[in-house]
Parts: structure tokens; sequence; C-alpha cells
């Protein structure tokens, strides 16, 4: 069974500079590059792009709302044409960033809020659809399974890949619990590693977030736990 392994990277030039981003490529296989909107900026895509390319981790551009000041985790009002605009942005600047450093953006993951609010809203799920549709060539898109987003983005011929995540808490009925609720981000190594294997055959890809508690421990005893099980730890591309 193959299952890729993906991280949030390219957020903070503090990680990088600890060089927490790094030790984290060695051990995923995909890298969701943010692309400047809601945190870093040109010149940290570009070293993280270089670093995954020597590596040989995928990377995806990471999308979001334009709003640093809460770093992207909170849900912005903005008109879905505007929203289509400032993405395709987003997502063209990583591509050139990329190309630059000898690598390609191979996928696309919304961030934070949009993340969430694709699942059920209308008009900004199709704003990310027809984001990346509008792309010189179309890219594949990370969601969550049954997400809103998901059966836009296939019914639009677009590859869609789902995504589950290690370190995050659930709802009954498969959504993501708020972060703003107890216990919505799991940093037990334990607990990560068994969900993550939980996972396993549910999903394409499973992503561990660089900015949780001892997220480079709880990356290593992800990829260990998916290893164990048997899966190959490889990504999309």
């Amino acid at each position: 069974m193959r299952v890729d392994l993906n991280a949030d990277l390219g957020e903070s030039w503090k990680r990088w500079r600890s060089g927490d981003d790094v030790l984290l490529l060695d051990v995923v296989t995909s890298a969701n590059v943010c692309c400047g909107a809601y945190a870093g900026d040109r010149d940290l895509m570009r070293v993280t792009c270089e670093a995954a390319v020597a590596r040989g981790v995928a990377i995806g551009a990471q999308v979001g709302y334009p709003d640093r000041e809460n770093f992207g985790r909170v849900f912005v009002d903005v008109p879905p044409h505007e929203l289509v605009r400032e993405l395709a942005e987003q997502v063209r600047l990583l591509q050139q960033v990329a190309r630059s450093t000898g690598g390609a953006v191979t996928y696309v993951k919304p961030h934070g809020a949009l993340y969430n609010t694709i699942v059920d809203h209308e008009g900004h799920a199709r704003a990310v659809v027809e984001a990346v549709l509008g792309l010189d060539a179309p890219l594949a898109l990370l969601g969550l399974p049954g997400s809103r987003v998901l059966e836009i983005a296939a019914d639009a011929g677009l590859s869609v890949v789902h995504e589950g995540f290690a370190d995050r808490a659930y709802t009954p009925d498969g959504r993501l619990v708020p972060r703003t609720e107890p216990g919505a981000v799991l940093d037990d190594p334990g607990a990560v590693a068994a969900q993550a294997q939980r996972l396993l055959g549910e999903v394409a890809s499973i992503c561990v977030h660089s900015d949780s508690p001892g997220a480079l421990g709880l990356a290593r005893a992800v990829r260990a736990a998916l290893e164990d099980a048997g899966a190959d730890v490889v990504s999309r591309s």
C-alpha cells in the first residue's frame, strides 16, 4: 500500500533557521510550501524548494486567505471572483520560484480556514477549483474526504487527493475539530502514530503540521508507524 506523507513548510524563518523545517524534509515525501499570503515570503519559498528538490520531496502550493495577522486561520468573506485571482497568483508565484530551483509544483493544498471553509462553502469551493483550472496545467488538489471542493474538482476533471491528518482530532462526521476547541491538536506520539495507521487505506496522503508541538518527533513516529504497517511511504509525483 502506497501513502504520501506531507507537511506544511516554508511558513516561518524562525523554524527554518532552527533547522526544524529542513529535518522534516528528511522525513516527509511532500512539502506544502506556503505561498506568502498568510506567512512566509519569496526567499523562504526559494530555500524551501531548493531543499525539497535536493531530497526528492514533491512540492505543493499551500494557498490561503491573504491574512497574515491571523495566519490564515480565520474565515475571510472575500468575493469568489477575487479569491480566484488571489489563489491563482499564489500558485503562479510558487511555480516561478520552484522552476528557478529545478523543481515543479505538482499539487495544490488549501490552508487553515480556507481548507475548512471549502468543505461546505459552495462559493469559495468553486473559487478554489476555478483557480486551479485556470493554471497553465491543472494540478492535483488535496482536501478532506467528503468535502464539497473535492466533489466540484472531480466533476471538473481535476485529480483529487483524499487527505487525512495524523495530528488533528476529528468530529464524528469526519470533519476536523476546530483549533479553538480543547484537544483539537494531538501531540502524543503514540496517539498520532496510531491515528496515522487508522487512516491507511482511507486516504492517499497523511499530513503532519510543522507548527505542532514536537512536530519533528511526531513526523518520525508517523513515518515509522506507517512503514511498520507495511505502507510504502512515497510522494504521489
